[in-house]
């Protein structure tokens, strides 16, 4: 009796947490990471696995499946000990492995003979299996639905040993028989093609899909061949339904079925995923007679439907008047809300829809639906009483009428079966290759609520490629809702020439009033950012077009920016904010002075994957933390809060999907600056500064020069040369001459020209770079003269404003990785100082910038000596630019544009910024 009341009490616990709609998985099982899709075989490594069982604190896995999903590994594993194996959601992780939440090893396969073979079975016996779809245990017993042999394999207890034969078949006579009846009509003993089994309270259920039906059988079979009890989908066990799931010509009712592929109980109730007809069927008391219908349907509004994600059901074409009904005939709401026979535009499909349901699993008193169709889960609160219920919480989806199908941590792609230990809702992946684990949570974390600290917002994007062949006086117009930016090719351009002429289109003055744009140069594509966060920047319209007979070719990547409600973007390394209720029983702040951050705060953890992320600040709504540099090899990572509380429970948070990107930049604005932004912007150099780029392809014989007053520094190109040599020979050269002095910038092959003497003097050197005649080689210098000495260092303000052509510093975290040349990789630790005297770094990931409308000259991007994930961005300005209190500044990498700040600028010839 205690033994009961603690399972009680620990029940209770349990339910007062729930899930939540959209949260991550906190688990993964089968492979090593959330999107690696191993295909390989072996223990810890599964294929397509359809099918998913548990009890007696044993995992079972059907690795394979009859939806196209590969690997096919003709095997089932079982995974013991499941308690040990698998962390509680409370438990402390350790970083032991690259994955510290990637978890599970199998301890037996079944159906081949070691856990690296994966031999497709043709022929039966005992021990073949060949495409088992579906696997289920009561603890005591395993069954097996052996999908292309025509049958289910019992054995009388789990087995121990690899590759241990079955004790009992049926669906076949014995153990070698593997047809359907000749004459294609079905008996009690006979099954084609079953994909799932369930036992329950000493009943075994049989869903024989090829034959339209679900066998039960009151006692588990204990001889070969053993007939069933009592069939459903059809009046008798001879009955033949001819139906095909692609014309469903038959009309469908309570009483049969196309295509059923799983059944469950919960001891009271049954139910079934009716595939072919698009729902799930509920018998409210276990079926004793055959044929027997269901009480209630799930995923249509009444029991002779059947259209995959009936939203709408035809009412719009009843009497408007008539309003019978209509309540229960229509599953998803309108979209503005008025009555559906006035205005039929619904949703395609919402909570209460599913296409192809795959599996309904109960634990009790909540229901679960593994809608494979629209690639999600459905949790239903409490057990559907009444015809087209609508859910409570979606999993795999961000809400009701998203369909996002990704390998994501949040994601899931056709799930076909779930299994429930009390705590945990294991899903089974096959395209993702992975079972994916759900857990309760007492505090629901937001569905955005880690992102970049600097740049804490999601916006919508969009792309425009650019490509074909350059042609004198092709003209490209982009259209961004209303507005035409038109550009027309010259002669000289290159199709990055063009991206970069109509990103500054874009951007001129004070820009577009909906997107800003940024180019890249790699993929030669104009990257579009609404701007204006979140999900209202999705409704921006953009397209691209080209005069009449061009060679020149533009496409759009959508006719919307997208991805506004989508979770953030961040690159390894990224000094991210984390916001939320409860996270934390205290506020506190690490000792920055420290060489390493701290991973435990107050008794407060963060988790990136398993992995403790270093922190920076903890308080009861908002956590700053670094993701781990360790992120190089995957698109999506979870994320959640730890925190012991001051009486010594533990409290969690569920988990979110963090997407992980190369670089997605964020620039740091000062506090309590917003509309606009103010930016920590500061001067660049006390010397006067100018910037020399080195581009094209070396040549020998070239000879490159560059000019300081009436001095000429000379170089010979030499076989074997390349930008970078050919800079530093140049760089060598420089810093012989008495005026100034030059050193190698941190992007690109630029070389900058400082003034020896510090303060003003030095802005009347005049400077130039040139090549011989019919070179390769290209130079380019970026000014005249050098300019604006002014105190390195010191903030820019009004008062002491940039001028056209400066050099500013800006401080940026998103930046990703740096190139790891000599010694750099061992200098970038999570969580550790770069080093006070740690050499310059340059971004793996190219980065361009936008300074007050004009292109900015990046000419470095290194981690911060001293600082943890911070990044200090040299930009040398347009000279150019006009006065501007408040002019804008974006750095963008890839696709990825940062947020803007604002910063003034003076332009001499204009007067000071008002």
């Amino acid at each position: 009796m205690k033994c009961i009341s603690v399972i009680l009490l620990i029940a209770a616990a349990v339910s007062a947490a729930d899930f939540t709609t959209g949260q991550a998985a906190r688990l993964v099982i089968g492979q090593t990471s959330f999107t690696a899709a191993d295909p390989n075989s072996s223990n810890t490594v599964i294929g397509g696995a359809s099918g998913i069982a548990y009890a007696a604190n044993t995992l079972f896995i059907a690795d394979d499946n009859r939806i196209g999903a590969s690997p096919d590994n003709n095997r089932v594993l079982i995974i013991p000990n499941v308690s040990g194996a698998i962390p509680a959601p409370t438990d402390e992780l350790q970083y032991n492995t690259a994955c510290p939440v990637c978890v599970g090893t199998a301890a037996v396969v079944l159906g081949q003979p070691d856990f690296t073979t994966t031999t497709t079975n043709l022929n039966a016996n005992a021990s073949n299996l060949r495409l088992p779809t579906a696997v289920a245990s009561d603890g005591l017993h395993l069954v097996v639905a052996d999908t292309n042999h025509n049958r289910v394999l019992i054995w009388n207890k789990v087995p121990t040993v690899n590759n241990t034969p079955a004790d009992v078949v049926i669906g076949q006579p014995n153990f070698t028989s593997f047809t359907v009846p000749t004459n294609g009509t079905p008996t009690a003993s006979s099954m084609s093609g079953p994909q799932g089994v369930w036992i329950q309270n000493g009943r075994l259920y049989v869903a024989d899909t090829q034959d339209n039906r679900v066998l039960i059988y009151n006692h588990i079979p204990t001889t070969n061949g053993a007939p069933a009890d009592v069939v459903l989908g059809v009046p008798n066990f001879t009955t033949k339904a001819v139906l095909d799931i692609t014309q469903q010509t038959a009309p469908t009712t309570a009483s049969n079925m196309l295509d059923p592929v799983s059944v469950t109980s919960d001891g009271t109730r049954l139910f079934v995923s009716d595939l072919g007809y698009n729902r799930v069927l509920i018998w409210n008391s276990i079926p004793t007679s055959n044929g027997a219908p269901a009480d209630v349907v799930v995923g249509q509004p009444d029991m002779s439907s059947s259209i995959p994600n009936n939203a709408f059901t035809g009412i719009a074409a009843q009497d408007a008047n008539d309003t019978t009904n209509k309540e229960t005939a229509v599953l998803c709401p309108t979209s503005n809300g008025t009555d559906p026979a006035n205005n039929p535009t619904f949703p395609n499909y919402c909570n209460a829809t599913l296409n192809y349901p795959r599996f309904a699993l109960s634990d009790g008193t909540r229901l679960f639906i593994a809608d494979g169709g629209n690639d999600r889960v459905l949790e239903f609160a409490t057990i559907p009483t009444k015809n087209g219920a609508s859910a409570d919480v979606i999993l795999g989806q961000i809400g009701g009428n998203v369909d996002q199908a990704t390998n994501a941590s949040d994601s899931l792609n056709t799930p076909t079966a779930l299994a429930w230990d009390g705590t945990n809702l294991y899903v089974a992946d096959p395209y993702n290759r992975r079972i994916t684990v759900y857990s309760v949570a007492p505090v629901a974390l937001p569905y955005q609520a880690v992102a970049n600290s600097a740049n804490p917002n999601v916006f919508a994007t969009g792309t425009i490629s650019v490509g074909g062949t350059i042609n004198t006086g092709d003209i490209v117009t982009v259209t961004i809702a209303d507005h035409d930016y038109t550009y027309t090719v010259k002669s000289s351009d290159s199709l990055t020439a063009v991206v970069i002429a109509l990103v500054g289109e874009i951007n001129a003055g004070t820009g577009d009033p909906n997107v800003t744009a940024a180019a890249n140069v790699i993929s030669n594509q104009i990257a579009l950012q609404a701007r204006q966060a979140g999900t209202q920047g999705d409704n921006v319209t953009y397209s691209a077009v080209v005069s009449t007979n061009a060679q020149i070719a533009v496409s759009a990547s959508d006719v919307t920016l997208t991805g506004g409600g989508n979770a953030a973007s961040l690159a390894p390394g990224t000094i991210v904010t984390i916001s939320g209720p409860n996270l934390s029983a205290t506020t506190l702040s690490a000792d920055l002075s420290q060489t390493n951050l701290p991973t435990d705060l107050g008794g407060t953890q963060v988790y990136f994957n398993g992995i403790k992320a270093p922190l920076i600040y903890v308080s009861p709504t908002q956590i700053n933390a670094q993701l781990p540099w360790e992120f190089t090899n995957t698109t999506s990572v979870n994320a959640y809060v730890r925190s012991v509380m001051p009486d010594g429970t533990v409290q969690v948070t569920s988990p979110v999907a963090v997407n992980v990107v190369g670089a997605n930049p964020g620039i740091f604005a000062q506090a309590g600056t917003s509309n606009p932004a103010i930016g920590i912007v500061l001067h660049g150099s006390s010397h006067a500064a100018g910037v020399v780029s080195v581009d094209g392809t070396p040549a020998t014989g070239d000879v490159v020069t560059i000019g300081i007053q009436d001095r000429s520094y000379n170089y010979t190109v030499v076989d074997g040369d390349t930008l970078d040599t050919v800079r530093d020979h140049l760089v060598a050269l420089v810093n012989a001459d008495p005026a100034v002095t030059a050193q190698a910038a941190g992007v690109f092959d630029r070389i900058l020209l400082y003034a020896k003497q510090a303060g003003p003097d030095g802005n009347t050197i005049v400077y130039t770079a040139s090549t011989s005649a019919g070179a390769a080689t290209i130079m380019t210098a970026l000014g005249t003269q050098l300019c604006c000495a002014n105190i390195q260092g010191s903030p820019v303000t009004v008062d002491n404003p940039a001028l056209p052509g400066e050099t500013i510093i800006l401080y940026a975290t998103g930046v990703g990785l740096p190139v790891f040349t000599g010694d750099i990789q061992s200098l970038v630790v999570t969580g550790q100082q770069f080093p006070k005297n740690g050499p310059a770094t340059q971004p793996a990931n190219f980065m361009n910038a936008i300074a007050g409308g004009s292109t900015a000259d990046v000419l470095g991007a290194t981690l911060m000596p001293g600082t943890v994930g911070l990044f200090q961005v040299l930009l040398h300005l347009n000279s150019g630019l006009s006065t501007d209190q408040y002019a804008a500044v974006t750095i963008a990498q890839g696709f990825f544009v940062s947020n803007p700040v604002t910063f003034p600028i003076f332009s001499p010839a204009q007067g000071p910024p008002q």
